[in-house]
C-alpha cells in the first residue's frame, strides 16, 4: 500500500471526524457533512461514488419509523401506558424502575431506541416532577435498558439497521440469533441496576398517595388515530418478518407504512420532529467511509486482523466482540459500525461463513454503547432531554452503571457465542 496523499487524506478526515465527534465541540451532523464535503471537493470520492456509498435502505428505514413514532406520540398512547404502569406499582420506587426499564427495553426492540427514550423519558420526568422525586436513576436505567432491548432486532438500534442492510440479514435472523442472548442479559441488567440504585428509589408517603390518585382521563388525546397507528405499526412489524420472502427491503416497508399513516395525520410538526440531523449525519458518514474504503484502507485492516489472529476464526470473532464493545464506549457506535462493516466484508475472502462475525459486531457495538454517556445516540439524547428539563446526567453518573452492565453483557455474549457458533 502506497502512503501517498490519495491514501492518507480520506483516512485523516475519518480520524479527525472521530476525534471531533468524541470531543462533542461541534454537532455530529456538521462534522460528518463537512468531512464528506471536503472529500467531494478534493475529488477523493466522486459524486457518483458518494451516492453509491450511501445506504438508502438505512435512511428510508429511519425516516419511516420516525414518522410512525411521531404520529404515535400525537395520540398520547405511550404516555397513557406509562402512567398506567406507574399506578400499578403501589408506590414502590424499585418496581417503578424495573417496570419502566422493561417497558423501554420491549418498545426499543420494535421502535428505534432514540425515539423510545424520548417517549418514555419525557413521561418519567413528568411523573417524577409530580411526585417530587429524582428521575435520574429511572432515566439512566431506561436508557441502558433501551440499548439492551434494541440489540434484539433489526430495527431496534441503528448499528443493527446498518449491519442488516449491508450483510443482507433479515428481521427473522436478527431475532433468531440475537434475541436469545438479550433475554439472558436483560434480567442481569435489571438486577444490576437495582443493586446500584436501590437506596435512591424511595418514594415519599405523600407522593405514593398522589401516584395512586393520578388520573388517566384525557391522557389519550385521539383514540381514532391511536387505533389506526397501532394497526399500521403492527402491520409494518408483521411484514418485517416476511420481508425477505416478499423481496422487500425493511426501509421500503417502513416508508410505505409511514406514507399510509400520513393520509390520516400530516401535521407540519410531525415532519419537523423527524431527527433530520441524525439522517444527514448518516449520509455524511457513509460518504466518508466510502472514500476510506475506496483507497484500500479497509482491505488493509482486514488483512491485518486476519494475520494477527493467525487465521483463527474464534480469535477473530471474540476480538470483534470485545473491541467493538470498548470502542463503542469511547466513540459513538454508529460511526464505529460504519467503519467495521466493510472490514468484515473483506474478511469474507478468508472465511466462508461471516455470520458469527456480524452477530459479534452487532452485540459489541449495541451493548458497548452502554459503556459511557457518549457510546450511543440514545444516551446523548436522553441526557440532553433530562438536562433541558432541569435534571443533568453527568458522565460519571452514567458510567458507574453503564460500564458495569457493558462488561456483564460482553461476558454473557462471549459464552453465548462460544456455545452457539464455536463449540
Amino acid at each position: 500500500m502506497h502512503l501517498d496523499y490519495r491514501f492518507l487524506f480520506p483516512n485523516l478526515i475519518l480520524f479527525l471526524a472521530y476525534v471531533l465527534i468524541t470531543l462533542e465541540k461541534l454537532p455530529r451532523v456538521v462534522i460528518a457533512l463537512l468531512g464528506a464535503s471536503i472529500l467531494l471537493v478534493s475529488k477523493s470520492i466522486t459524486q457518483e461514488e458518494a451516492f453509491r456509498a450511501i445506504d438508502f435502505n438505512v435512511i428510508f428505514l429511519l425516516v419511516g419509523m420516525m414518522i410512525l413514532v411521531n404520529i404515535l406520540k400525537e395520540t398520547g398512547g405511550v404516555r397513557w401506558l406509562a402512567i398506567w404502569i406507574a399506578k400499578k406499582v403501589n408506590g414502590s420506587g424499585v418496581l417503578l424502575m424495573i417496570y419502566f426499564a422493561l417497558l423501554t427495553a420491549f418498545i426499543s426492540a420494535f421502535l428505534d431506541n432514540v425515539t423510545t427514550v424520548l417517549l418514555v423519558g419525557s413521561v418519567t420526568i413528568a411523573i417524577a416532577k409530580d411526585l417530587k422525586i429524582n428521575p435520574i436513576p429511572y432515566l439512566v436505567s431506561q436508557t441502558i435498558a433501551s440499548n439492551v432491548g434494541g440489540t434484539a432486532t433489526l430495527i431496534g438500534d441503528p448499528p443493527n439497521i446498518m449491519i442488516g442492510s449491508a450483510a443482507k440479514l433479515d428481521f427473522n435472523q436478527f431475532i433468531f440469533h440475537l434475541a436469545p442472548v438479550i433475554l439472558m442479559i436483560l434480567p442481569v441488567t435489571v438486577f444490576t441496576l437495582y443493586l446500584i440504585y436501590k437506596n435512591q428509589l424511595e418514594i415519599p408517603k405523600a407522593a405514593k398517595k398522589e401516584l395512586v390518585e393520578m388520573s388517566l382521563k384525557g391522557v389519550i388525546t385521539n383514540k381514532k388515530l391511536l387505533s389506526k397507528t397501532l394497526i399500521i405499526l403492527l402491520a409494518v412489524i408483521i411484514i418485517f418478518f416476511f420481508h425477505k420472502a416478499l423481496n422487500l427491503e425493511a426501509g421500503t416497508i417502513a416508508l410505505a407504512g409511514a406514507s399510509v399513516l400520513l393520509i390520516f395525520e400530516n401535521k407540519r410538526h410531525i415532519w419537523e420532529d423527524v431527527e433530520w440531523t441524525a439522517i444527514f449525519f448518516f449520509i455524511g458518514l457513509f460518504i466518508i467511509v466510502g472514500a476510506v474504503e475506496k483507497v484500500g484502507t479497509i482491505k488493509y485492516l482486514a488483512e491485518l486482523v486476519f494475520n494477527l489472529s493467525k487465521g483463527n476464526f474464534a480469535v477473530t470473532t471474540y476480538a470483534i466482540l470485545w473491541i467493538s464493545g470498548f470502542a463503542s464506549a469511547i466513540i459513538d457506535n454508529i460511526p464505529y459500525t460504519a467503519t467495521m462493516i466493510p472490514l468484515i466484508k473483506e474478511l469474507g475472502h478468508h472465511y466462508s461463513d461471516l455470520n458469527p462475525l456480524w452477530w459479534s459486531l452487532a452485540l459489541g457495538a449495541c451493548l458497548g454503547g452502554n459503556g459511557s454517556l457518549i457510546g450511543a445516540s440514545a444516551n446523548i439524547v436522553s441526557a440532553e432531554m433530562s438536562g433541558k428539563l432541569g435534571y443533568p446526567i453527568s458522565f460519571l453518573e452514567f458510567f458507574k452503571a453503564g460500564f458495569i452492565v457493558m462488561i456483564e453483557s460482553l461476558i454473557i455474549c462471549t459464552v453465548y457465542i462460544w456455545l452457539r457458533y464455536l463449540h
